[in-house]
């Protein structure tokens, strides 16, 4: 049986950052399920840097279907956990559905995996990030550290079982560290 792999997102997910994953997994044989607050099709976006633009822009990107709402994830099924970055975390922590998903995978040491804005899903367990080394977008920083967590300012960064990178050019290194404490 293969593992299983939950990915927790929402409309305005960084495009990038839900499909490499999302194909990363398949391609590894992996089940890689996809919830969102509703099960529903995604609207992700594609966030750029332009040299006219201090930070970073957003244009509208491809369509994407969840598989499961937050109400059918049952955590304890799955053997990671993978947090996309975008807009969509900024939205979906405000689930109540969603902090006993995210407690779950650390309560039981499963692997997680947060890139970009992604750690704002996690402000609502941040007693799981305490003295928790980690990256992420820049802009995030100030997230990571009012959670009681370490920011490193490395592109990719692994603590224990907890891999945290920068933003999408940082998928390769992310996802591969990912899969490699997932066949741990």
């Amino acid at each position: 049986m293969p593992k299983k792999v939950l990915i927790v997102t929402g409309d305005a997910v960084e495009a990038l950052e839900i499909f490499y994953p999302y194909y990363r997994c398949l391609e590894e044989g992996l089940e890689a399920v996809i919830a969102s607050p509703t099960k529903k099709t995604l609207n992700t976006v594609c966030h750029d840097f332009e040299p006219h633009s201090e930070t970073y822009t957003e244009k509208p990107a491809y369509r994407l279907d969840s598989h499961v709402s937050f109400a059918e994830v049952k955590p304890e099924e799955f053997d990671g956990l993978i947090i996309p970055g975008g807009r969509a975390p900024e939205y979906i922590r405000l689930n109540p559905l969603l902090k006993p998903i995210l407690a779950h995978f650390f309560e039981a040491d499963k692997p997680v995996a947060v890139i970009c804005h992604g750690v704002q899903a996690l402000t609502v367990i941040k007693e799981h990030l305490q003295d928790k080394e980690m990256t992420a977008y820049q802009a995030c920083r100030p997230d990571v550290e009012t959670c009681g967590g370490i920011y490193k300012e490395d592109t990719l960064h692994v603590h224990g079982k907890l891999v945290s990178g920068h933003a999408w050019p940082d998928l390769p290194g992310f996802m591969r560290e990912f899969i490699r404490l997932l066949n741990q």
